[in-house]
């Protein structure tokens, strides 16, 4: 976690480095004012302990060795680490304290409240659930799409066409989709892949530097799944669209929409559509249905008028 994220969080160690491996058991931080009061019924000892200004004013009341105590008490907890806000400098007890436990020890700028709340996004999506689906994804005015199909199909072709119009790519190839707050799908690039395609033909290419920055999202809630399939390997199409499919991605269901390839469709303006028709969707508009009931109506009409004429 500090090795990924700890420049964000703009941490510093200050003792403790034996400890580094520790595991951090609970997504989510603790302020352990009641603990170092010497209250250590139901303490979070396996979440992260933030000191912020309270905390450190208290124990600077107290006498060094009631310093040494309670800190002692709660080192001894096995807590994964200790972050004091605010540029706080620990004191020499508490140091000395954390180097004997092996806890690691971090100052922080940050004001307490941003502390926290920076490092609960963090590792909240440290403990998400995470899989690798095979298949590109990219923005399409806000729109998340995951384009999937068989290798050789033209996903990256339809991928370098939908750049050219403007929209961005998020992953190529393989998208990294984690669970965000048990409903909502997240989708990435892999670190190593980052902001790079393979186009085959042509190799390598780096998309910001091709397409231009904007061309580049490092993350997109995933609205759409895209399958292209072989025309010929398609059974059943429904015309209308009335019937909708979803794609299953770690117990969440996804729109999921099918399209046949063949030479000489416009692959990219297709997913496109789809992209346009689900944020209409969204919106709580359906064509297909509309269409439906407007076809129904009107087959209602002429049964009407021919059962009047033959009165």
């Amino acid at each position: 976690m500090v090795r990924e994220y700890g420049q964000m969080l703009e941490l510093k160690l200050v003792a403790g480095e034996a400890g580094m491996s520790r595991k951090v058991r609970e997504p989510t931080v603790n302020r352990p004012g009641m603990a170092l009061a010497g209250f250590f019924r139901h303490f979070a000892w396996k979440r992260l302990q933030v000191i912020g200004q309270a905390e450190y004013s208290y124990l600077k009341s107290l006498s060094v060795k009631q310093q040494r105590v309670r800190i002692r008490r709660l080192l001894g907890c096995k807590v994964p680490a200790v972050i004091f806000a605010r540029h706080l400098n620990p004191m020499k007890v508490f140091i000395e304290e954390a180097e004997r436990f092996a806890v690691p020890v971090f100052k922080c700028p940050l004001v307490t409240m941003r502390l926290i709340n920076k490092a609960t996004i963090i590792l909240e999506a440290f403990f998400s659930p995470c899989v690798n689906e095979h298949g590109s994804m990219v923005d399409l005015q806000g729109i998340g799409v995951l384009i999937r199909g068989k290798s050789g199909v033209g996903k990256s072709e339809c991928v370098l066409s939908l750049l050219e119009r403007g929209y961005s790519l998020v992953a190529d190839d393989i998208t990294k989709v984690r669970l965000i707050n048990g409903c909502e799908l997240i989708g990435s690039s892999p670190e190593l892949s980052r902001n790079h395609m393979e186009v085959r033909g042509i190799g390598i290419i780096n998309v910001a530097s091709v397409f231009g920055v904007a061309a580049i999202r490092h993350e997109k809630l995933l609205n759409l799944v895209v399958s292209l399939v072989e025309w010929e390997k398609v059974e059943d199409i429904d015309r209308l669209g009335i019937d909708r499919e979803y794609y299953s991605i770690i117990g969440v269901k996804v729109p999921h929409v099918t399209l046949p390839v063949k030479p000489g469709r416009d692959l990219a303006r297709l997913v496109e559509v789809a992209a346009l028709d689900q944020k209409l969707k969204n919106m709580g508009q359906n064509t297909a249905l509309e269409f439906s009931r407007k076809l129904m109506q009107t087959m209602q009409n002429n049964n009407r008028e021919h059962l009047e004429k033959n009165k």
